[in-house]
Formats: C-alpha cells, sequence, structure tokens
C-alpha cells in the first residue's frame, strides 16, 4: 500500500452514508496518535467552562480516579467507532454511558459544546501536526459522525456541518471560559496523570511541554503562566517535526484502537463493556455530559 492509497480510498467513499467508516479509517489508520492526542486535548477543553470543570471537581472523578476515568472515557467512545453505533458493543458502550451520565442536569448547551470539542479540536490539531491535513471528505465525516452520536445523547440543536460545528464552538468559548477553582483542580490533576506516564524525572518537562501547546484562552482560564515563547517555539516544532516523520513512514496496515493505546493503564487483565464507568448516584456523582434515558440507545 502507498502512503495515500488510503486518502484514496476514503475519497471514493461517501461522507454522509458512509461517515463512521470514514472516521473509522481516519482515526485508526491514517492518524491514530493524534485523534488520540486531539481528543484528550478536547476534554481537556472543556474544563474551562466552569459550569462543567465545577462540576467535575464536586464528583471528584477527575481528581481522585483520573486513570480510571481517562480509561473509560477512552474505551466506550472508541468502542462506538471500532464496532459502529449499531454493533452489541456499540450499543453497550452507549447505554452505559447514558445510564453513567443521566443522573446531571447539565444544560444543552454545555452537552453541544462537548460534541463540538470532539468535531473541531481533532480537526485544528491534524492541520496544524499530522503527517498530513484532514481531506474534506474526513472533516465532513467527522461532523456527520458527531451528528449521530449527539442524537443518541439526546442533545438538541446539533450544528448541522463542519463549519456550525466550529463556530459554535469558538462562540461558547469567548463566551464562557473563565476561572474556576474547582476546574484548575481537575486540570492540575489531568496535567499530573499525563505526566504520571512516563519516567518521574520527565514530570516537569512534560508539564511545561503540555503547556506550551495550549492557547492563549485555556492559558489565561486556568491562570497558567504561559511558557516562553522560545519553548513553545520548540515544543510545536519538535511535535511538527514528528508529524513530517510519519509522513515518510510506511501506511499503517492494522487499526490501531483506543483500547491499545499505552496510556491506558487501568485494565491490565481486560474489561467488559458494560462494567466501565462509575454507578452514580442522583446528585452525588456525575460527568460533563447529561444524557437522555437509555431507551434512546436501544
Amino acid at each position: 500500500m502507498k502512503r495515500f492509497e488510503r486518502l484514496e480510498q476514503i475519497r471514493r467513499m461517501d461522507p454522509h452514508e458512509d461517515a463512521s467508516e470514514i472516521y473509522r479509517l481516519s482515526s485508526a489508520y491514517e492518524f491514530p496518535w493524534d485523534f488520540a492526542r486531539a481528543l484528550e486535548l478536547a476534554l481537556y477543553r472543556t474544563y474551562a467552562v466552569p459550569s462543567i470543570g465545577r462540576l467535575l471537581a464536586e464528583t471528584a472523578e477527575f481528581t481522585d480516579r483520573a486513570q480510571k476515568r481517562y480509561d473509560d472515557t477512552a474505551l466506550l467512545l472508541d468502542a462506538v467507532v471500532e464496532h459502529g453505533f449499531a454493533s452489541e458493543q456499540g450499543r453497550t458502550a452507549i447505554r452505559r454511558i447514558n445510564h453513567m451520565h443521566r443522573s446531571y442536569d447539565i444544560s444543552n448547551d454545555d452537552m453541544r459544546y462537548v460534541l463540538c470539542t470532539f468535531v473541531v479540536t481533532p480537526k485544528r490539531w491534524i492541520d496544524a501536526y499530522g503527517w498530513r491535513r484532514m481531506s474534506r471528505h474526513e472533516t465532513v465525516a467527522s461532523a456527520v459522525h458527531y451528528r449521530t452520536l449527539g442524537r443518541y445523547m439526546g442533545i438538541r440543536d446539533i450544528p448541522a456541518s463542519y463549519e456550525e460545528f466550529e463556530t459554535c464552538l469558538d462562540a461558547y468559548e469567548e463566551a464562557h471560559f473563565a476561572w474556576d477553582k474547582g476546574a484548575r483542580r481537575v486540570s492540575d490533576a489531568t496535567l499530573d496523570l499525563m505526566a504520571s506516564w512516563y519516567p518521574g524525572a520527565l514530570a516537569p518537562l512534560l508539564r511545561t511541554g503540555t503547556l506550551a501547546l495550549l492557547d492563549e484562552p485555556l492559558l489565561r482560564a486556568f491562570r497558567y503562566t504561559p511558557p516562553s515563547p522560545a519553548v513553545r517555539a520548540i515544543v510545536r516544532r519538535a511535535v511538527r517535526l514528528r508529524g513530517r516523520t510519519v509522513r515518510l513512514m510506511p501506511p499503517r496496515r492494522a487499526p490501531h484502537h483506543a483500547r491499545q493505546n499505552r496510556e491506558i493503564k487501568g485494565y491490565p487483565n481486560g474489561y467488559r463493556l458494560a462494567e466501565l464507568g462509575t454507578r452514580p448516584v442522583p446528585g452525588v456523582r456525575g460527568c460533563p455530559v447529561r444524557h437522555i434515558d437509555t431507551s434512546s440507545a436501544e
């Protein structure tokens, strides 16, 4: 297989009818590392909205059990990508997500914003750091895939196109990004988690490197001191260099899904989708997204 052969395959597909398959090819074959990093950043962005970050702090799930929450979120979302919405695994994952989250009364606007991060952040990351930019087919397919996910989540007024997702995200962040001490605790815990995946001596360097990849609105919302321009330039050039290196490598022949990521550390002996996540007591546990009754996923 040649380097751009899979992209040619994607361009022969219908980005509406084949949206989830295109998204699977893009995320599991073309850009698995980039999608993993971008979706980490997508969820991280949501903490800067105080109504989301504060709830996460109150539940203590992302501060006291950060690795498990990271693992469960990645595994449940990617089960739908790997197996499809209509599959037994996909339906089980959506049912688990819905049952876990419906206890909390989160605004539809917050739910829609979280969905927007899943669509917009990966494209922006890949266009900046990937081995190639996302094609129009991949961009449209991503929006269609997450519109479908949003319907299963019971979200209203979902944007109709990638451009509408992008406009919605930018406007929401401009209006709502703000300081919250609980959200800052969640942010710190997430940065600590990411640093824990590597040798301890590298932790300060990794934290600085992560901050160097954040944009100014995020840094302001969490009141982090921005890394120097020189550090930011070095880090971003290094990530771009990785993308250029991947471009020279042979294309991936086997899919790489979230369950294969080295960052997933909580289930060394395997897991069952139906057992992932929390069993929240209404008003005590939760997460940033509220879902409709589980019958919607049937």
